[in-house]
């Protein structure tokens, strides 16, 4: 996954993901926008695609129904403490088309050396959703992805980079598989265009709960980087309606020592009672 706060080979460590504790925002109707920003401005959620995984999945917000949380995250090597928090905004602009926003706040604690924070990337994507499996037995979507220049010296990327990935999605009885990749042209600086892909493999244990396993895969992202690939395992709990509990363990296989030593991911959603066009219950 991209994430302009991290090395270049920081994708391949071991990860852990805090669960979730709070409610759900999922897909409401536009009416109760304002209510949900206000509780959304003081609690953290995710920030990740897909969560809790890595990999993304061609499912829209519904149309005029939107998605609204927050996010911190964070990644542990040997330099020290970086990562983001924010705020991501999705909303059903048109049938099958999803609109994004996310402003993000990054933070760095070296090892060595005072801690930084300052505005990061701003992230603007448009994910359309252009087969369905009841047409062509599938779901596919096309997901690109800007990422203005970091208005802060301290943290993010100073030029501007585009990820264009496709994601697709079969459900059938308890099982469903979704995945796919893309690149990104990352060019300025030490950065250099890389690609990214992954594929989850996950099961409808019970109503309430849902187990899944990952396998990503990212090239070096920057000049003399290092390749990455990381195998994960994701867990999603149901308490209600409106409470959901996500966890995400990932360990890298390649380049493991290079890579990062630990990652954070910490989700929180404001409570809001369940809405109609409820889906899949996760950030897209």
């Amino acid at each position: 996954m991209r994430d302009e706060m991290m090395s270049p080979d920081s994708l391949a460590g071991f990860r852990f993901h805090i669960p979730d504790w709070c409610g759900s925002v999922k897909s409401a109707p536009l009416g109760s926008l304002a209510f949900a920003g206000l509780l959304s401005l003081g609690l953290l959620g995710p920030a990740m695609a897909g969560p809790p995984y890595l990999s993304d999945d061609p499912e829209p917000t519904d149309y005029k129904h939107f998605e609204i949380y927050t996010f911190s995250n964070g990644t542990v090597t040997q330099d020290g403490t970086n990562g983001e928090a924010g705020i991501d905004f999705n909303y059903g602009g048109a049938p099958n088309l999803q609109l994004t926003a996310v402003v993000p706040a990054g933070y760095v604690f070296p090892t060595a050396g005072a801690p930084v924070a300052g505005l990061g990337q701003v992230e603007l994507a448009a994910k359309y959703r252009f087969l369905t499996q009841d047409v062509a037995g599938v779901d596919v979507a096309i997901f690109p992805r800007v990422f203005l220049p970091s208005a802060s010296s301290a943290v993010g990327e100073r030029h501007a980079a585009l990820l264009v990935p496709f994601w697709l999605e079969k459900d059938w009885d308890k099982w469903s598989a979704f995945g796919g990749g893309g690149c990104e042209r990352n060019q300025g600086g030490l950065s250099q265009n890389f690609c990214e892909m992954g594929a989850v493999l996950a099961r409808q244990v019970t109503p309430k709960l849902q187990l899944g396993l990952e396998i990503f895969h990212q090239t070096p992202d920057t000049i003399g980087g290092r390749p990455t690939t990381s195998l994960g395992i994701g867990v999603r709990y149901d308490l209600n309606d409106n409470v959901h509990l996500l966890g995400y363990v990932n360990r890298g296989v390649q380049n493991v020592r290079q890579t990062d030593q630990f990652l954070w991911y910490a989700p929180c959603r404001p409570g809001l009672p369940r809405l109609p066009g409820y889906h899949r219950g996760l950030p897209t």
